[in-house]
């Protein structure tokens, strides 16, 4: 049981088919969904309860948004994976939990609203004896007046928004063409948004593009961000050792902005899109406003609108979730100054600690406090990159919590906990800056630990040199393109998918 769990929660024995439930079937959930299968054979119930019918791997949607992929390279039916693994699918968003049961349920359960053709809208419960919340991010687009889809501009969060994304970008490009001058922002929609890889990818995709077309010299570039300075990534930023001396990520990075010839607006926090501007205010407390013909911004992240109540149908959401709607987990949430939080605050095991039969991972568990350096304009707005948790760590997190529930339901829930600790897990990131088999580049990253350790490796920022490095180049594209087939092969389940790691 969690370290200071209130509640036991081990409803189940081990004397009859224990039932798993995970909630989300993104990159974090279904791993786990597939090695908990993998695990536990047939003798007991795996269930995925998600939305959406189909998987996205989202990396790869920098490239649809130019125009690069369909969505059909980078989606794939769930419904068949799951039926030839023998799992439980249930089309459905998850609404309440119900993690003590109630009057009428002996066991723990989440209330779901179907999403499927045939029963939409219906309220259905389903059982678990161990649950994992996978549920991935809400995409805040209302934290910013005017920003996403249905405002004033694009996205790439998902496979449909991307493809629309290019759409815009081609008639932007073909204006070019006829000889208008146009401006191109992309970046950060809101001041406590992540994921700034992910725009930094997109922004020189763009570039890429605009340069294949013959149309660079028609066109203002501009990375709108809430970094502090280039190469944070929402991390801190990194050292390197190159050819003998240390390089920060920062020069790293500023080397391909002035290369590329991409303006940087840093420390802007997005107040409000308008149909043709956009108006910021940054870190001296300085606003400004910036006119556009093409805006790419991602939004700020929440939790999924998840409540929780006990068995008395008191609700308890306020001890499960934090105010922005993740989970809590084994993590140190006692707030105090961001230099005294140390490595050892983030969490292990990804436990609820007052349910301990319930793991959130992914974007779904709360961090208990930012990378980067927390900064805040004189006039009190945050302006600080939120902590990112996608890609690697998720897939890491996902099978770690699968072979925690896994153990406990072969060997007893005195198993110990498997743990992956992101202050003790490296991770590899390969930042895309323009396709093309010949002349395509992208900027390969690693760094171990995510979270820094000033302590253990006081000489590398927090990190250890020798496992953090940096490197642009089309050798780095080609394996950017090799992990996109393979993480594709690896989500289908096909054989020996188990043997590609995370």
């Amino acid at each position: 049981m969690a370290e200071g769990s209130v509640y036991d929660s081990n409803t189940y024995t081990g004397d009859e088919m224990a039932k798993v439930v995970v909630l989300g079937g993104g990159v974090s959930g279904h791993t786990a969904a597939l090695y908990l299968k993998r695990m536990l054979k047939g003798e007991h119930e795996v269930t995925v309860v998600t939305p959406n019918s189909k998987w996205n791997w989202i990396p790869s949607n920098i490239w649809v948004g130019v125009g690069k992929m369909t969505t059909k390279q980078v989606t794939f039916d769930l419904g068949p994976i799951y039926k030839r693994k023998g799992i439980r699918y249930v089309q459905a968003l998850a609404t309440e939990m119900h993690p003590e049961g109630d009057v009428d349920h002996d066991h723990p359960y989440v209330t779901v609203k179907m999403t499927n053709s045939a029963d939409n809208g219906q309220l259905r419960e389903v059982e678990y004896d161990f649950l994992i919340n996978a549920t991935g991010p809400k995409l805040n687009f209302g934290a910013t007046k005017g920003l996403g889809p249905e405002g004033n501009s694009l996205s790439v969060c998902t496979a449909s928004h991307a493809c629309d994304t290019a759409d815009q970008l081609d008639k932007v490009i073909r204006e070019m063409e006829q000889g208008a001058q146009r401006t191109l922002v992309v970046g950060m929609g809101h001041g406590t948004c992540t994921c700034e890889g992910a725009a930094f990818e997109y922004t020189f995709n763009v570039e890429h593009e605009l340069r294949r077309r013959g149309v660079r010299d028609k066109a203002r570039v501009v990375y709108l961000t809430n970094e502090a300075e280039l190469g944070d990534f929402g991390v801190g930023g990194m050292v390197f050792e190159q050819k003998g001396r240390k390089v920060t990520s920062a020069e790293w990075t500023e080397s391909i902005f002035a290369e590329r010839g991409v303006e940087a607006v840093l420390g802007a926090h997005v107040e409000e899109v308008g149909e043709d501007e956009v108006r910021y205010e940054q870190l001296d407390g300085s606003k400004s406003s910036l006119k556009f013909d093409f805006a790419m911004l991602l939004p700020p992240f929440r939790g999924a609108d998840l409540k929780a109540f006990d068995r008395d149908g008191n609700d308890v959401s306020s001890q499960i979730f934090m105010p922005n709607g993740f989970m809590k987990v084994d993590a140190n949430y006692v707030a105090k100054p961001f230099d005294e939080w140390s490595s050892e605050d983030w969490p292990k095991t990804y436990q609820n600690p007052t349910y301990d039969n319930v793991y959130a991972v992914g974007i779904a568990f709360s961090p208990p406090h930012q990378i980067s350096q927390p900064r805040t304009s004189p006039n009190g707005t945050v302006i600080a990159p939120a902590p990112p948790r996608t890609g690697m760590p998720s897939g890491v997190m996902g099978r770690v919590a699968a072979e925690s529930i896994a153990d406990r339901i072969k060997n007893g829930h005195s198993t110990k906990e498997h743990v992956a600790s992101m202050a003790d897990m490296g991770a590899a990131c390969i930042a895309s800056a323009g396709t093309g088999a010949l002349k395509g580049t992208a900027a390969a990253m690693t760094m171990y630990p995510i979270v820094p350790d000033t302590k253990k490796y006081p000489s590398g920022g927090g990190r250890d040199i020798a496992n953090t490095t940096g490197d642009i180049g089309l050798a780095a594209h080609w394996t950017k393109a090799m992990l996109h087939f393979l993480f594709i092969y690896k989500a289908k389940a096909l054989p020996f998918w188990y043997l590609i790691p995370e």
